[in-house]
């Protein structure tokens, strides 16, 4: 007998991202409830399930769920705000005085919702957000039906958020007790940067994270101005001055590090630091290489992060990891860097390993939670295909995400997003542009496009 909440999907192709490396050919995946229960051939699947809704998904490939391990998904309201400027001007005198004039907590639900909208199209599943009222982030990601490590945020200056680092501190730990029994949405300490946080705010986070088990999700040697600021000011490296504040564990999500030497990249494997790679974002504000391969050499995981829309400018995991392996091939010298296959680990189960989730997300498998997603190779632009796996790396993008699932919840259903408000998330935006547009003296071009099919 068939349950009442058993679904199939049956694509042409499952690349379940296992140890192996298989690529399934007309198989089907079984889900009951919120979990993956089998996979099998097509024939055994009908055979087994006669009376269970099969989704049919013919020339599609099958993936789990992309999981992007950075990013800041209420700064999706300034996406194109400040283009083309160098990092410190493009945050120092764009990014933070108009985020000091109009954040607060609507900002940040409308801007989360306008994000996740976007992820979830662009069929990425769970995400590692960090930002003002993480409160205001975690409703929004829960009504969209989105996993997400939602992080603490913490910085030396005062903000509509909090007023110092203690109360960051304060605030975040509250925060964390507000989520504790949800089933999508995790936390972790969230330390803006080096140059943003004291000696005695990150001996405390030290101290909580091991007390609590948590993860610290920081931006580390993003950039070559950080590291000469801190050489001048201290005399050290800002990994340097993290290892002496032992921040440098397995906790320790680092972001960006583009700026490392061999000795750092063999004290980050000692150590057992997990990196965020954002090659697009690194790339628009010239903040330069991750050397990824390097660090894959010495057995540190890297996962793939999109950073914030603002510099980007997009959420489009699949073009991510194609920047990703084109740099990367174009940095070393080495055509074979960065193969389809690595990608594809790279924005699904190392990034669940990233989260600490590798053992509910980031493969299909049986018993894991059904985060999953469907991409169509159909188009003629697709043909022929040889390799399905290199077609999604090399060719798709974000549009050509057609289905996904989270927790067995079929969140986007051929390019819809059946319970999502899509026309309130967009009429909120168009609010906030006129905001925005206010306060930094750029007026819209145009008025946004309110588009019925959501081909955004």
């Amino acid at each position: 007998m068939t349950s009442t909440t058993t679904q199939i999907i049956s694509p042409t192709w499952i690349a379940p991202v296992t140890p192996d490396g298989a690529l399934l050919l007309d198989h089907s995946l079984v889900i009951e409830g919120s979990r993956i229960a089998a996979l099998l051939p097509q024939a055994e699947t009908q055979a087994r399930f006669p009376d269970a809704p099969n989704l049919k998904l013919e020339g599609h490939l099958v993936t789990p769920g992309f999981v992007n391990v950075h990013g800041h998904a209420a700064m999706t309201l300034l996406r194109g705000i400040a283009d083309d400027r160098e990092m410190m001007d493009w945050l120092t005198n764009w990014i933070w005085p108009i985020e000091g004039e109009l954040v607060n907590e609507q900002f940040v639900y409308d801007g989360t919702r306008l994000a996740a909208m976007e992820m979830i199209m662009g069929g990425t599943t769970c995400a590692a957000d960090t930002y003002f009222f993480p409160e205001a982030a975690s409703r929004a990601l829960t009504q969209m039906n989105f996993r997400a490590q939602v992080g603490m945020p913490i910085v030396q200056f005062g903000n509509a958020w909090a007023q110092n680092e203690e109360d960051h501190m304060h605030k975040g730990l509250a925060f964390r007790d507000s989520i504790k029994n949800s089933s999508l949405v995790t936390t972790a300490f969230a330390p803006h940067s080096p140059y943003t946080v004291s000696d005695s705010g990150f001996s405390k986070i030290q101290l909580y994270s091991e007390q609590l088990d948590l993860p610290v999700h920081l931006h580390l040697h993003e950039t070559a101005t950080e590291v000469t600021d801190s050489l001048r000011d201290i005399g050290v490296r800002p990994i340097e001055r993290m290892n002496k504040l032992e921040i440098l564990s397995p906790s320790l999500q680092a972001v960006h590090m583009t700026q490392l030497r061999d000795d750092e990249i063999e004290l980050l494997s000692v150590k057992g630091v997990q990196v965020a790679h954002c090659p697009e974002s690194n790339m628009k504000l010239a903040s330069g290489f991750c050397p990824v391969e390097k660090l894959r050499a010495s057995n540190i995981n890297v996962a793939i992060g999109t950073d914030g829309a603002a510099s980007n400018n997009d959420l489009d995991m699949i073009q991510e990891v194609r920047s990703a392996s084109l740099l990367s091939k174009a940095t070393t010298g080495d055509a074979t860097s960065l193969d389809a296959q690595t990608c594809l680990e790279m924005m699904t189960i190392n990034g669940a390993r990233f989260l600490g989730l590798e053992d509910q997300i980031g493969s299909l498998e049986p018993g894991k939670l059904a985060d999953i997603t469907a991409i169509d190779l159909s188009h003629p632009s697709f043909q022929p295909i040889y390799n399905p796996i290199s077609q999604l790396v090399y060719t798709a993008s974000a549009r050509d995400v057609s289905n996904v699932w989270i927790g067995g919840k079929h969140v986007m259903d051929d390019r819809q997003l059946p319970e999502a408000d899509t026309e309130s998330i967009l009429a909120a935006t168009r609010q906030w542009q006129k905001k925005i547009s206010a306060v930094s003296n750029q007026q819209p071009s145009a008025e946004p496009i309110n588009s019925p099919e959501l081909n955004l």
